[in-house]
């Protein structure tokens, strides 16, 4: 799988697991409890079942707040944030498919399947609109995504350190090159309603190497900031990265094709952002090293200027004492972003 490291995706065997995986039908890890019961409640969306953790009371004229991870991480990265919306909002965090508490879905783990997922999931739970998306990282992706397919629901967004619209990859060779130099002709394929995976059927040799990195995916697990979080989360964390599904959640073999249609969208698709109360919170210290770390960083800036700016009431926040995890080191800001947002949707 590509893993999301500041800017950058390092990709050294990522494309020949997505493709040996994508014509796979996998399946639900060996058994193995999770070692902290789950705090919200599992939903099945299709077979396979989803977990969404709800708190805070649904207030007439205010939106549920939807908290959407970044890649790699599941509902307890909003932790330190959650508890503090839920004393003026309703709010729900979730675990993508495969991921914490959720069982694994379907392959391939587009950007569409997973939207598709968390709209189903929200709708099954019985939580209804309006809601304010708040999304971390890669999933900054998922919430233009969901706010571009489902207009009509999404009433303002919070986008902490999101993605960048055509983000760099780093090659097996040590290139550096953007997503839409990878760009090919196939088509994205349809979402899958039904057929969640089977574990027993990934090839030997993919199996062999995915069970051969969770080792160490586990053992720094909890590394900084991570390590800000309660016990019970760590616990998660480190029985989560652990497992299969952690890996399978994020094999996407089809994501710069999606990345090239969000941006080709029309002036009609992002005519709902014109007014959205809308938010970007950039990081204040650089999340790269090196010798190009300070143009970089000031790319970076530009990205995500670029993506306030497609609201007329967007703007941007820097944090100004967290790299790229600014949910972990100033969740202070976040809950006022998302209190701020709130109110404008109030107007």
């Amino acid at each position: 799988m590509a893993r999301f490291l500041g800017r950058r995706f390092l990709a050294p065997r990522a494309f020949a697991l997505c493709a040996t995986l994508s014509a796979a039908a996998v399946a639900q890890d060996a058994p193995d409890p999770p070692p902290v019961p789950a705090p919200g409640r599992l939903v099945d969306v299709g077979g396979w079942r989803l977990h969404l953790n709800c708190s805070g009371i649904a207030r007439p004229g205010s939106p549920t707040v939807i908290l959407e991870a970044g890649l790699g991480d599941f509902s307890v990265e909003w932790s330190l944030v959650q508890p503090e919306v839920s004393t003026f909002a309703r709010v729900c965090s979730y675990d993508r498919a495969g991921d914490g508490w959720s069982d694994i879905g379907p392959s391939p783990r587009t950007l569409h399947q997973i939207v598709y997922e968390l709209h189903t999931l929200l709708e099954r739970a019985g939580e209804r609109p309006p809601f304010l998306l708040t999304a971390h990282s890669y999933g900054g992706w998922l919430a233009q995504l969901f706010q571009s397919s489902f207009p009509a629901e999404v009433v303002g967004m919070v986008l902490v350190e999101p993605g960048a619209d055509d983000p760099q990859r780093m090659m097996a060779d040590g290139r550096v090159v953007r997503s839409s130099s990878l760009v090919t002709t196939r088509a994205i394929p349809p979402v899958k309603p039904a057929g969640p995976l089977r574990l027993e059927e990934i090839p030997s040799q993919a199996l062999s190497q995915i069970r051969a990195g969770l080792p160490n995916a586990r053992q720094h697990a909890n590394d900084p900031p991570r390590d800000r979080l309660p016990p019970d989360a760590q616990r998660m964390r480190a029985w989560a990265l652990g497992r299969v599904g952690h890996v399978l959640a994020a094999v996407n073999p089809f994501e710069s094709e999606e990345l090239a249609a969000l941006r080709s969208r029309g002036p009609a698709e992002l005519r709902s952002l014109d007014s959205l109360p809308l938010i970007v919170i950039t990081r204040g210290r650089p999340d790269d090293s090196g010798p190009d770390a300070a143009a970089l960083e000031q790319e970076h800036r530009k990205d995500l200027a670029a993506i306030a700016a497609r609201s007329r009431r967007g703007r941007s926040i820097v944090a100004t004492t967290s790299d790229h995890h600014v949910q972990l080191e100033e969740p202070e800001l976040v809950v006022a972003a998302i209190r701020d947002v709130m109110t404008l949707v109030r107007k």
